[in-house]
């Protein structure tokens, strides 16, 4: 894809080249990259990137975003001194100098003017209120999964996107996986006969140790971990993100954290994305011991009006295996992260079930973070853009209120809402604590 530089340089750049050059000086020895000579990317074209949270993901995101010539990380926000210690070794590993700032608030690194674009990998209850805060200061945003606690959060953020008219990014990487986008395209082009469902499994919840209270170290500012969210004693493991992922106070659990990456799959291969469920009927098992108290074990049951069912399970489910299986009247194609299978033959090298000779086709991408760039120069869409972000989310959180209800709901996809007002409540933002909430837009 050919890219079109369109980034300006920032006032600063510009100013102080001016200066030099009004008074007849110039530096002896100007680098190659400086100019963009040797293949290099002039800084007036490259995306400044701000990180918000370098902890496990984000510092996976961010290693990626460190290969790229047209983009330079040069600010970082956390609470934790160790990631960013951990980040810095990153950045002098990458640039040959760790020449980085550091912001312990992420106001402060979201109002500088002159950053492009922010990603925000932070822990679940902490996605919204960043990263709406970004999007108001114009900043292109790489959003890690999942969207929000709430629905009401995930939509907010959708308004201040296009308000702001920024590319977003969705962080679920697996539209940018070759093997998905093969499997959603066979089952939107008809390859399976009629499509009758959807089967997706993902990893169970599991349960956890009791988390005595313990001293909060040097290293972190555990009060601004907690930030919005009820407050909670500290333990170190539940820094976590395995830990804390499965702690209501901070995330939904492994139905939303692990269940939208297998379900925008679902989504996007039942031709869903601007559309949505008109049911939504689910069970679930809690567990009955230790610190962990989000959802062990669920079954729940999605129907469309023109599209096919989803049934949707924690790995273990009998009948069902992880990953997603679309199952059409004739043929069925299962696909994981490493793993593509079809039946009930194997027609995966069959030339007419290649992606070129099918008759829908899909929008491509092989790096989810190279597809976020790209967006950004070229002024387009990113392949896990805001729409589908949201439609995908929602699944998760309709998924997690039948569930806990245990019973059966009728949703209006267009209104955004349950039929039975009285489940609505469920939707909403959960009361922050302290001065913490959501930017107006």
């Amino acid at each position: 894809m050919k890219m079109i530089d369109q980034i300006p340089a920032t006032p600063s750049r510009r100013a102080f080249l001016k200066t030099m050059l009004c008074a007849g000086i110039a530096p002896w020895i100007v680098p190659a990259h400086v100019l963009g000579a040797g293949g290099k990317t002039p800084p007036s074209n490259r995306i400044n990137l701000g990180v918000l949270g370098v902890g496990s993901q984000g510092m996976a995101d961010m290693n990626i975003f460190l290969r790229y010539e047209d983009v330079r990380v040069t600010a970082l926000c956390d609470v934790n001194q160790r990631h960013l210690a951990e980040a810095r070794q990153a950045i002098q590993k990458a640039y040959g100098a760790a020449e980085v700032r550091e912001f312990a608030d992420f106001r402060e690194l979201n109002a500088d003017p002159s950053i492009d674009a922010v990603l925000m990998a932070l822990p679940v209850h902490w996605h919204s209120i960043p990263a709406i805060d970004a999007i108001l200061h114009g900043k292109h945003i790489y959003h890690e999964k999942p969207m929000a606690i709430s629905l009401e959060e995930a939509q907010r953020v959708r308004k201040a996107v296009q308000k702001k008219g920024v590319v977003f990014q969705f962080g679920t990487q697996q539209r940018s996986d070759p093997g998905f986008r093969r499997a959603c395209a066979l089952a939107r082009s008809g390859s399976l006969g009629g499509l009758k469902e959807i089967h997706v499994s993902v990893p169970a919840g599991y349960e956890g140790p009791d988390y005595p209270v313990q001293p909060v170290p040097d290293y972190v500012d555990w009060n601004r971990w907690v930030g919005p969210a009820p407050w909670a004693s500290f333990h170190q493991d539940k820094l976590l993100r395995e830990r804390h992922e499965c702690i209501s106070n901070f995330s939904l659990g492994m139905i939303s954290c692990w269940g939208i990456h297998h379900l925008d799959i679902a989504q996007w291969g039942n031709n869903a994305d601007d559309s949505g469920p008109t049911s939504v009927e689910g069970e679930c098992v809690f567990p009955q011991k230790g610190g962990h108290d989000t959802m062990l074990h669920w079954k729940v049951r999605f129907e469309f009006a023109k599209a096919a069912p989803i049934i949707f399970v924690s790995d273990g489910t009998p009948g069902f295996n992880h990953g997603v299986k679309f199952v059409g009247e004739s043929a069925w194609v299962h696909v994981l992260r490493g793993g593509f299978s079809t039946g009930p033959k194997d027609f995966r090298d069959d030339p007419q079930f290649q992606e070129p000779a099918l008759p829908v086709q899909l929008p491509v991408s092989n790096s989810h973070p190279r597809n976020f760039i790209d967006a950004i120069k070229n002024r387009t869409r990113a392949i896990s853009d805001i729409g589908a972000a949201v439609r995908g989310d929602t699944l998760c959180q309709l998924a997690h209120i039948s569930a806990r209800l245990g019973k059966k709901l009728a949703w209006d996809s267009a209104a955004e809402s349950f039929i039975d007002n009285s489940a609505n409540k469920h939707l909403r933002l959960r009361p922050f604590r302290g001065d913490w909430k959501l930017p107006e837009c």
